[in-house]
């Protein structure tokens, strides 16, 4: 990689608009770098596809970025980090970043007894692979998982102080926190929005890990080891957001999601990968 390319943007892709809590976290650890955002919204959910399914959109998402001459790529998407993050190494030759890894690494960092609670969407649940990188990094954890497939709705609803989160979380987190879990990976990108209900659910003592936080300290830490950080930039850092379908309605969401004003989203067209 040449370190000419330290000046061209991060891209980053989601299904949807909960990576934007990932765009989030890099602009605060990163307030220098131009970031692109794709979000998938034509196709989302992808927690509900096959896993081929997933690799196929993933590799779609990866070159449309690569055409916005991007210098990296975050998938910011649990399931496509899941599913699709092998496949997209092997095939483009630029950093590849997902979140798994880096949330696994703060979970097994911030526990005391081993005990260590994933949430997330049905697909990243099955797919098992927070467990797999939480076990490689500590063996002797017990890993303990919890499929909540209704607060991705909820936090798009806007409904994250609300009475009938609090006791769907309740009935979510039950389990894990009977189990004597000390540490809970948020393993969903729509679930740092709800940081105040979970913390209200399972207390103090538990330690909460942001997917969307680990991973933007893990590209941070990568990108200034691989020599492309745009360290000469003086300006603040520019945002340029995507969506494959109905662009007026992501400005509130983003909005947010990120907080702020947000530019206007432009229409993507991904191509078709066989």
């Amino acid at each position: 990689m040449k370190p000419s390319r330290a000046g061209l943007p991060i891209g980053v892709f989601d299904s949807g608009i909960g990576g934007l809590t990932v765009a989030r976290a890099l602009r605060r650890a990163l307030p220098r770098e131009d970031l692109v955002y794709l979000g998938d919204t034509a196709r989302v959910p992808y927690g509900t596809k096959s896993p081929a399914t997933v690799v196929r959109f993933a590799r779609e998402d990866a070159c449309f970025l690569l055409e916005q001459k991007v210098k990296a790529i975050v998938v910011a998407c649990n399931t496509a980090s899941a599913w699709a993050l092998p496949a997209l190494e092997r095939e483009f030759d630029l950093p590849i970043f997902g979140v798994i890894f880096p949330g696994a690494r703060a979970a097994v960092a911030r526990s005391r007894n081993g005990r260590i609670g994933v949430i997330g969407t049905r697909a990243t649940i099955r797919s098992e692979a927070y467990r797999r990188a939480i076990l490689e990094l500590a063996p002797e954890a017990v890993v303990l998982t919890q499929a909540c497939p209704l607060l991705v709705p909820l936090v798009e609803e806007g409904w994250t102080n609300h009475l009938v989160t609090a006791t769907i979380l309740r009935e979510y987190l039950r389990q894990l926190l009977d189990e004597g879990v000390d540490t809970l990976v948020l393993g969903c990108t729509h679930y740092p929005l709800l940081k105040p209900a979970i913390r209200a659910v399972a207390g103090s003592e538990v330690a909460l890990i942001d997917s969307a936080a680990s991973c933007s300290r893990y590209v941070r830490d990568r990108l200034t080891a691989l020599g492309l950080l745009a360290e000469r930039r003086v300006r603040k850092g520019t945002f340029r957001p995507f969506v494959t379908d109905d662009a007026a309605h992501f400005g509130a969401l983003a909005r947010r999601f990120l907080g702020g004003h947000v530019p206007a989203a432009e229409k993507a067209e991904l191509p078709t990968l066989g």
